[in-house]
């Protein structure tokens, strides 16, 4: 399968500006993004790309803020070096060591996860994906039964585990995220992540301890009674994929109502990873 590549320049007056074209491309089926020299990349499978959806969504961002694209084809073949040129090793704090196969380990680091270059989100790079993740160090994962909604990568499901995590449920409705998923377990001799491609019609009938669902802020509001009804007394759940600033209020509110109370949250460029309880 091939895919096509954005290269986006863009000129914004607020930092959080680009994180919003980003925001409406994952909207739209783009799927991987990487930060460039005055822009990104945004890339999207050839099939699921359609020039006149992505202007009616651009739309209203070019009367906000000055920004440019060009559109490349990039043929499968190319797909690792692709990867290989844009994806950089992140750390998160000194406890967690993100690298792609074909990066040197890092042993220092008590955590190291390993991610196969594939097309699939949820690499660490992204904030939400970084701040999830800086909020698990914080939580007690051992003996616990995680749900893992848009599992992308992995990623946060291979750090459950790591952590302690005794059965963990990952779910992507995207086939390639599910197959990634499975792929980069076995890369890190995970062998207690089950992966279910669908969506919240998939999740299992069980209780949970926690549940992490970084995905974006209507899903998480489509989803959020499913997420109650899974999530034990006493349950932590972890949110992120949305803004401070009107979404966190409508988060909270819509969690309320299911009996998920706000705990706390982080914020970076104003995308937010927050912990409610049950």
């Amino acid at each position: 399968m091939d895919y096509y590549e954005l290269l986006f320049t863009t000129r914004p007056t607020e930092d959080y500006q680009q994180d919003l074209l980003i925001d409406a491309l994952a909207g739209i089926g783009f799927d991987t993004f990487a930060e460039v020299e005055g822009g990104f990349k945004a890339y999207i499978p050839e099939a699921a790309f359609d020039k006149e959806i992505l202007e009616e969504n651009l739309g209203t961002y070019h009367e906000m803020f000055s920004f440019s694209y060009e559109v490349n084809v990039i043929r499968q073949k190319n797909w690792n070096e692709v990867w290989e040129s844009n994806f950089e090793p992140i750390q998160i704090r000194d406890k967690v060591y993100v690298r792609a196969t074909f990066h040197q380990p890092k042993p220092e680091f008590p955590l190291e996860i390993v991610i196969d270059p594939k097309m699939a989100f949820g690499t660490g790079h992204h904030e939400t994906t970084s701040m999830m993740m800086d909020l698990m160090l914080d939580a007690d994962f051992t003996g616990k039964n995680v749900l893992d909604m848009g599992c992308g990568t992995g990623i946060l499901a291979i750090m459950a585990s790591k952590l302690g995590a005794k059965d963990i449920t990952a779910i992507d409705y995207d086939p390639v995220c599910y197959d990634s998923t499975i792929e980069n377990s076995a890369l890190n001799h995970v062998d207690n992540i089950k992966a279910i491609c669908g969506s919240k019609e998939v999740i299992p009938n069980v209780q949970f301890d926690i549940i992490l669902a970084n995905i974006n802020r209507n899903i998480l509001l489509d989803q959020m009674e499913g997420y109650s009804e899974v999530l034990k007394s006493g349950g932590n759940i972890y949110f992120s994929g949305f803004y401070e600033s009107p979404d966190l209020d409508i988060i909270k509110e819509e969690a309320a109502k299911y009996g998920m109370i706000y705990v706390n949250h982080k914020k970076t460029k104003d995308w937010v990873a927050a912990r409610f309880r049950k």
